[in-house]
């Protein structure tokens, strides 16, 4: 169980560093859609451009307070009692980081493929997150185990609480 209260810092680290990533990609992504048209139009106007900036934008701030509240939760509570959370923020962030670079290459179109943007760079290394610091899978069973164990305690606590009920 050491794993968890030594990793946890680098984990929040690398995440506030890939939520920084993400509002590269979302900045990029505007850029480009106030600047480019297609068939007379820009795409700024196009309403699946604005839905991608406008998901991104919510993703982003979703990851943002996840990764806050790990990293509150650490402080306050230490490394070991926030693992569910840094377990979830890494999920999240590496997940979020390859959704957000995606969208931001669709708007690119073809040169965001290219090394003239640092989309395809962003996108290669969300998907490389997904594997660093232990793959999705592992984060997820762990919380799911947290969770599970909780649901046990509660039933556990309800039928004791039944048994004690005065009887009327």
């Amino acid at each position: 169980m050491m794993a968890p209260a030594r990793l946890g810092p680098g984990r929040i680290h690398h995440c506030m560093r890939t939520i920084g990533q993400c509002e590269l990609a979302l900045e990029l992504m505007c850029d480009r859609a106030l600047s480019r048209s297609t068939f007379g139009k820009s795409l700024a106007d196009n309403a699946n451009i604005q839905d991608w900036i406008a998901e991104s934008r919510i993703e982003i701030e979703q990851a943002r307070l996840l990764n806050l509240k790990a990293a509150w939760l650490m402080d306050v509570a230490g490394n070991k009692a926030a693992k569910r959370e840094i377990s979830a923020i890494k999920v999240v962030a590496a997940r979020l980081q390859t959704r957000v670079a995606d969208r931001a290459m669709q708007v690119f179109g073809a040169k965001g493929l290219t090394s003239d943007t640092p989309l395809a760079f962003l996108w290669t290394w969300g998907r490389a997150l997904r594997y660093i610091d232990g793959p999705d899978e592992v984060h997820l069973r762990g919380i799911a185990r947290d969770e599970l164990r909780a649901a046990k305690m509660r039933g556990a606590a309800a039928s004791s609480a039944k048994d004690v009920s005065p009887a009327i």
